[in-house]
């Protein structure tokens, strides 16, 4: 039995992927041994659950509530091993930013499985490893464990593609589709999003969520450039946001430009870097006005207040919409999806109260610089 999301089948006057989807949603939680590096990764799978869980991921009562690393018990929309829908199913793999966690995006990995996605987030590589922990290292140390976090990142997505695909990891009615593989990531996680689908020829769509991965990062800013050194077409989409302070939109633009086609990269206005994440609001100041020292001390200092920006509930329906759209197109090759990502996304996005603005591939070749790898 296939399934496919539930957007491909609804028509195009009622497509519509910034509402949840049709399938109730589970989670489920794992532990991945990597032999390689001897590594145990926690992992975290959304998959779309059996009807008769309908209506308990959204209910208070029957609900997932999980312990998050700042210790704040938190919700999210999905039911604690629930049964699973028996099918085969597009798989998402989620990144997280640096001193992230898997769950830091519930918010967008709930709704892609309620319509019809699996999607699986593992707590990376600098999260679980004492050898990569960075304390109180300066100088030579503390830039050697940054570059393990690095080199970690990629390989952390593909040991987790082939524990998903290739060894059974996860054992499910709810199957994952080896043909239809995307990555979403958020900042850090973004670079490793972009990164990956360079080397990895089984991710076939990109969604990059303030990602870094600049030429000229600013101090503070964990230096990651990326070449783009593809040698096929990624379909990718950027979401931005214009007031992001550690990855300011010039930074964003610049490596958009960089990126190969097809692309397209729509921006969040009166947003900053932590609006892709769960809590806004709580995210946003509790950075502003904590005590953040070192090379990135200039960030909480330059924010704007959570109040002068548009809210979270605006940011998630923007990250969620568009992120369903362009998997919809891209990995299940929906002309809905196509059509209202080729359309009039401004409009769109204003008469559901979100202020956007709209970048093409036309765009980048009008600011002079290249959509295809370097040379040198």
């Amino acid at each position: 039995m296939s399934s496919t999301p539930s957007a491909t089948t609804s028509g195009a006057a009622t497509y519509d992927p910034f509402i949840r989807g049709r399938f109730p949603v589970g989670v489920r939680t794992l532990q991945a041994h990597d032999p390689t590096r001897q590594r145990l990764f926690p992992v975290e799978v959304w998959y779309p659950a059996a009807d008769r869980h309908t209506g308990q991921d959204t209910a208070a009562q029957t609900q997932d509530v999980f312990v998050a690393t700042d210790g704040v018990r938190r919700p999210q929309l999905a039911v604690r091993d629930a049964g699973a829908r028996p099918g085969t199913y597009p798989l998402v793999v989620f990144s997280h930013s640096s001193l992230g966690h898997r769950r830091a995006a519930t918010f967008l990995c709930t709704h892609l499985s309620s319509h019809g996605y699996l999607v699986a987030a593992l707590d990376h590589s600098e999260s679980i490893a004492p050898e990569l922990a960075l304390g109180d290292d300066t100088g030579p140390q503390r830039d050697t464990r940054l570059a393990g976090w690095i080199t970690s990142r990629v390989p952390d997505v593909r040991f987790l593609l082939d524990h998903l695909l290739d060894n059974g990891g996860w054992g499910s009615p709810a199957a994952p589709d080896a043909g239809r593989v995307g990555i979403v990531g958020h900042s850090f996680g973004g670079w490793t999003a972009l990164a990956a689908a360079g080397v990895e020829p089984r991710i076939r769509s990109v969604v990059a969520l303030a990602p870094a991965g600049t030429a000229n990062p600013r101090p503070g800013v964990i230096p990651v450039p990326l070449a783009f050194a593809r040698d096929r077409a990624v379909p990718t989409l950027y979401l931005a946001a214009d007031q992001d302070t550690p990855l300011p939109l010039a930074d964003i633009r610049e490596q958009f430009d960089r990126t190969p086609p097809p692309k397209q990269l729509v921006i969040l206005n009166r947003a900053d870097h932590w609006h892709f994440a769960d809590d806004v609001e709580t995210a946003h100041e509790a950075f502003r006005t904590g005590p953040v020292t070192g090379e990135a001390a200039w960030i909480p200092a330059a924010m704007r207040p959570i109040t002068e920006l548009c809210s979270g509930a605006q940011a998630h329906l923007f990250v969620r919409g568009l992120t369903v759209a362009h998997l919809d197109a891209t990995l299940g090759q929906d002309n809905n999806a196509a059509r209202l990502l080729a359309g009039d996304l401004v409009a769109e996005l204003a008469a559901r109260g979100v202020e956007v603005t709209r970048d093409t591939e036309e765009a980048a070749v009008h600011r002079g610089h290249p959509s295809f790898p370097p040379t040198a």
